[in-house]
């Protein structure tokens, strides 16, 4: 990465080295890459990679805050302990880093920890956990991915023995852990042995702590020139390792000077040129003879050791693992069988067929439709010359030489060990629905036809299984039956996990007040129930509308995605009550910001009682015209008036912002300024009651009072 980041860029920079290798570092500086150990000595929008031991959470906000176009080449295996201490900081948890206190990965790791402590050995480790409280703490433990193998398997009896609630994590590399195994049993089977590496470097450093314990002698080197030829005289065996950061020119430059001045490739300084002789036992072939090893490991071993030699031989940099002539002449007589597994290199393209070059006597071809099926698509752009490709052989023509392979017959057959392996390992895979049928429907998955039950689509039963056509799905394979070519998986099953972790995630951080995006996935005549992820809440039917409305299907229906918020809710009955309408949609809100006593407004009349008439003043309130208040005479019904639907201009008397009532009244219009409200008598001087009718009394200067007019609204309705 720093490599290609010196090419496309005149200058960049390292936060610290790259890697712990002088020789690594200085080749990059010659090539533009500066390495700077403080983020202040780096300049605004400049260029920054992030060297293989990581960076702490605050050193990625300062370069953020310098605009730094940042590359970052953390090592994968120390990403992930940021990742582990964060999550446990987050939970509360106390962060023990086993290492080196001052290596750069350590420093990282606990840049993004809240509460820790480093040690360096169980000693440390030991004395700290017998202080008072320490060890009964909520511990989590990582371990710097270069820590040798007898520190963690120290640290993790510790650990174990004394503490009460600890999170162990194994976060040795296990390059790194494989690599100290590889030395040990090296140091037990040789007299000396060369660990090349950086005196920097941690995991070297530990290599050669490790060898000290079973080698006679050990050295240590960065490069070819500080071995001392002198010194491996009195040695007869002698291995060779190295640092995971030793560049691997150096060590090749290692092996070459060894083998050449000690006649490890059977050759001799006093002949004056290289002669390849009959080699005495060698390092390596001693090693294999003195162990317990298998005959075909030994067999490996020598496979090596002549590699080793035909390339010391030759005076030119060939690759270690050139093929000698008998190789490369018992390869090119070989015979393909029907059924075999082979790769090849394209040679040629034509309008039929791919031609393969496969190392033997016979040539391959692979039809082109194996390649495009999609008649827009040209070969150009799936496959080139020079391409390596797998295939299948189908028959072999010795006459004409030529073998019939095919591609898609060898994806199919690793797809059906990806799809097996799904099936084991409960996996989960995705597919996209091919076909539907009375049982299911069909997915194709990297070839294979899975097939998915009714039961097992996640569908609800009104729903039709048409709705999933074309669409990507994620499943899980239930059934596997090659034989057969049988394949069943659930989908069902994928959304169950999902749901049950949704529901989780939701209960964790639920509370009152809080907005959720949901889908509507029922209705009752009292109300709908949303999913909100994983959970159903319900939303009582006067949650959904400030307006009177007779069926929760006047405001929404099935599958609407709609936004709720919180009202009330039970962990113990897992039962969440839910609102939907808003604060700020409230229509008597709206009224009173826009209305008040005094102001004559054009209303609707929308209901009549015997004792008035309801009219609707604006969305969502409705206000009382008495029947005192509806004309300036006396009338026995409000129908003699008024009719359903009719527009009229009202002034508004009262306002009863508790109780949310208007009254409302037409007569406060009728009459002229002067007339007093409270007249004695409405009916005129000149009028004569009529003593056979019967008599209908309203004290008009004392209507009902609200709660008489809500009772007898209620009877009415």
């Amino acid at each position: 990465m720093c490599e290609a980041a010196a090419d496309k860029f005149e200058t960049c920079f390292t936060l610290g080295s790259i890697i712990h290798n002088e020789f690594v570092v200085s080749e990059l500086a010659a090539r533009g890459v500066r390495c700077v150990e403080h983020i202040s000595d780096i300049p605004e929008k400049a260029v920054v990679i992030i060297r293989s031991h990581g960076a702490s959470k605050s050193d990625y906000e300062q370069l953020s805050d310098k605009c730094a176009d940042i590359i970052d080449a953390t090592c994968p295996d120390v990403k992930k302990i940021h990742e582990i201490v964060s999550e446990q900081s987050k939970a509360g948890r106390f962060i023990l880093i086993i290492g080196s206190s001052e290596h750069p990965e350590v420093k990282a790791i606990a840049g993004w920890c809240d509460e820790y402590a480093i040690f360096e050995s169980s000693d440390e480790l030991k004395s700290w956990l017998n202080i008072k409280k320490n060890a009964k703490k909520d511990l989590s433990i990582v371990f710097q991915t270069t820590a040798s193998k007898n520190l963690y398997e120290t640290c993790v009896k510790t650990i174990k023995k004394e503490c009460t609630n600890h999170k162990l994590f194994d976060t040795i590399c296990n390059a790194t852990f494989k690599r100290q195994q590889e030395a040990e049993y090296i140091s037990k089977t040789t007299d000396a042995i060369v660990v090349v590496g950086d005196n920097n470097s941690s995991n070297s450093q530990s290599l050669k702590h490790i060898c000290s314990h079973y080698s006679k002698k050990v050295f240590f080197v960065s490069n070819a020139d500080e071995i001392d030829l002198a010194e491996f005289c009195q040695y007869s065996v002698i291995g060779v390792t190295a640092g995971a950061s030793t560049p691997a020119p150096i060590i090749k430059e290692v092996i070459r000077k060894m083998s050449k001045e000690t006649n490890m490739d059977g050759t001799t300084e006093e002949q004056g040129e290289s002669t390849l002789q009959e080699p005495e036992a060698s390092p390596k072939q001693e090693t294999a003879e003195q162990s317990n090893e298998p005959a075909e490991e030994k067999k490996d071993v020598f496979e090596t050791e002549t590699e080793i030699e035909s390339g010391s031989n030759s005076g030119a940099d060939e690759d270690d693992d050139s093929e000698s002539f008998e190789e490369l002449l018992e390869k090119s007589i070989k015979t393909l069988r029907t059924g075999e597994k082979v790769s090849g290199i394209v040679t040629s393209i034509t309008s039929t067929e791919v031609s393969l070059d496969l190392g033997t006597k016979q040539s391959g071809y692979i039809p082109i439709t194996e390649f495009i099926d999609d008649g827009n698509v040209s070969i150009d752009d799936v496959i080139k010359v020079g391409d390596t490709i797998e295939s299948f052989v189908m028959r072999v023509n010795d006459v004409e030489g030529m073998v019939m392979l095919s591609k898609k017959r060898l994806d199919a057959i690793k797809n059906w060990d990806i799809v097996e392996s799904a099936r084991e390992n409960k996996s989960i895979v995705e597919g996209v629905v091919t076909e539907e049928n009375k049982g299911g429907i069909v997915v194709n998955v990297k070839g294979v036809r899975v097939f998915v039950p009714a039961s097992q689509t996640g569908l609800p039963k009104s729903a039709q299984m048409s709705e999933l056509m074309k669409k990507t799905v994620r499943l899980r394979i239930t059934e596997v039956n090659q034989s057969r070519r049988r394949v069943v998986g659930s989908i069902r099953l994928v959304q169950g996990d999902e749901r049950r972790e949704k529901a989780e995630q939701v209960w964790n951080e639920i509370e009152v007040g809080k907005k959720y995006d949901g889908v509507v996935k029922s209705m009752t005549t009292y109300g709908v129930f949303v999913d909100i992820g994983g959970v159903d809440g319900m939303v009582h039917i006067s949650e959904l509308s400030w307006t009177r409305i007779k069926q929760p299907s006047e405001v929404m229906t099935v599958g609407d995605e709609v936004s709720v918020y919180v009202i009330s809710f039970d962990k113990e009955s897992k039962k969440i009550s839910l609102g939907y309408k808003k604060g700020e949609d409230n229509p008597w809100t709206k009224f009173t910001e826009t209305y008040k006593v005094g102001d004559v407004v054009n209303v609707k009349i929308v209901k009549m009682m015997p004792f008035g008439a309801f009219a609707e003043i604006c969305s969502g309130v409705d206000g009382l015209i008495h029947i005192s208040q509806i004309t300036d005479r006396r009338i026995g019904l409000p129908s003699e008036v008024l009719s359903d639907g009719q527009m009229v201009d009202v002034k508004i008397t009262e306002i009863d912002n508790d109780r949310k009532k208007v009254s409302l009244s037409i007569r406060a219009l009728l009459e002229s300024p002067a007339q007093s409200v409270g007249a004695e008598s409405d009916v005129a001087d000149d009028e004569e009651p009529d003593d056979n009718s019967p008599a209908i009394v309203y004290d008009t200067d004392n209507p009902p009072a609200m709660d008489e007019l809500d009772d007898m609204e209620t009877e009415e309705e």
